[in-house]
């Protein structure tokens, strides 16, 4: 009911704006029109959050770039390293030295979540963690992602790595618009890993109506992220819902928002790219005591809790009401070419990851140094993995 209400407070005009951002209850929100870039709802939309597994449309991004440059194929190798096998859940496990196509690879990644996936994802397309970092946020400039800063390519938690509502969606308009071809891929019901099947973590996908993506994310001091589109009668709306309490409330909460999206017009001036800054933007928030402080690490996930016993079920606890379609993803068949990241000046593979270096022109992302330094040690919390 609280999300209920203070939408039907931002729908009075946006004068309320500036009251409703102050709100220590409120975290951020926005719902946008994907075609127009027009803003139906918002809250806090500049208030820096730590992104967690969102950070994985980004590294999506900056490889369906790469790919659009010729660096690399769809069926190129994607190896994981000593380094990405390493890193915590969620994760799909692979033995370093194992080898998939990258398209198999970005599906895990954003089905999945999985960690180990896109830490090899961003090795392999950009030669190593640092210099892929310098090319998401490269891009995130470009995109005009002013208060967005990355370290790593599968938003395992660093101080330095932040976003707001307002920059993922500017990077969701330009995924949806500059790569309809990979649309799909948001949308996927679930995994085959062999005789496994991996469901979505996205619990809109198959049971709200026209719901076509995005992605999830969860670490402990950003809490529960959810990045929800969906589309009707062929509009499509997109809600972003940061910082909630758990799987099933941040579903709830982008539902409510699309549902109200569907029933008004896309009225208004105000777009995703105009949109003025205002409130904090400079203090990422933390919830880690307020989401894990009382939970033993194992329950530090975003996979859905049961319900309470006697409790009714929230439609997003409950379990597709159709056999869900999967995807057929796994090891070999990358028959492509190796990533031009990935090869010598003799066009010979390098036997791993190469040792890190910055470009004498290109400043050290802040940051980024001494989360190199930390990876290990990083590797060692799973109770701070995003999902």
């Amino acid at each position: 009911m609280r999300h209920r209400h203070f939408l039907k407070l931002l729908t009075a005009g946006a004068i309320m704006l500036p009251v409703l951002a102050g709100s220590a209850q409120a975290n951020p929100v926005m719902l946008f029109d994907l075609n127009s870039g027009k803003i139906l709802e918002q809250q806090d939309a500049f208030k820096r959050w730590y992104p967690a597994s969102l950070s994985k449309l980004m590294t999506a991004y900056v490889t369906f770039r790469a790919i659009e440059a010729g660096e690399v194929q769809l069926s190129s190798p994607i190896k994981v390293t000593k380094h990405s096998a390493a890193e915590p859940p969620s994760k799909m496990g692979f033995k370093p030295g194992s080898v998939m196509r990258l398209d198999n690879a970005l599906k895990m990644m954003l089905v999945k979540s999985a960690n180990d996936i896109a830490m090899a994802v961003g090795e392999n397309v950009g030669g190593s963690q640092a210099a892929f970092a310098i090319r998401m946020n490269a891009e995130a400039r470009r995109l005009g992602m002013t208060g967005t800063s990355f370290v790593n390519p599968n938003g395992l938690f660093s101080p330095d790595q932040y976003t707001t509502a307002r920059d993922l969606a500017l990077l969701v308009m330009a995924i949806r618009k500059d790569f309809p071809q990979y649309a799909s891929w948001f949308s996927i019901e679930g995994l085959a890993v062999g005789k496994k099947a991996i469901p979505n973590y996205n619990l809109l996908i198959g049971r709200y109506p026209g719901a076509d993506g995005m992605k999830t994310g969860f670490v402990c001091p950003s809490g529960f992220n959810m990045i929800g589109s969906a589309t009707r009668n062929g509009r499509t709306l997109v809600a972003v819902v940061l910082g909630e309490k758990s799987a099933v409330s941040r579903a709830e909460a982008a539902a409510r928002l699309l549902d109200q999206g569907f029933d008004m017009p896309a009225t208004g001036s105000a777009t995703v790219a105009t949109l003025a800054p205002y409130g904090d933007t400079t203090t990422p928030n933390d919830m880690h005591d307020e989401i894990c402080k009382k939970k033993a690490p194992e329950e530090q996930s975003e996979a859905p809790a049961a319900a309470a016993k006697d409790a009714p079920k929230s439609p997003y606890q409950e379990k597709l009401d159709h056999v869900p379609t999967l995807v057929a993803v796994g090891l070999g068949g990358a028959t492509g070419p190796a990533p031009k990241a990935m090869l010598d000046q003799g066009g010979q593979g390098y036997a791993d990851v190469p040792i890190p270096s910055w470009r004498p022109d290109r400043p050290v992302p802040t940051g980024a140094g001494s989360a190199l330094a930390g990876a290990d040690a990083q590797g060692d919390q799973p109770a701070k993995a995003p999902n």
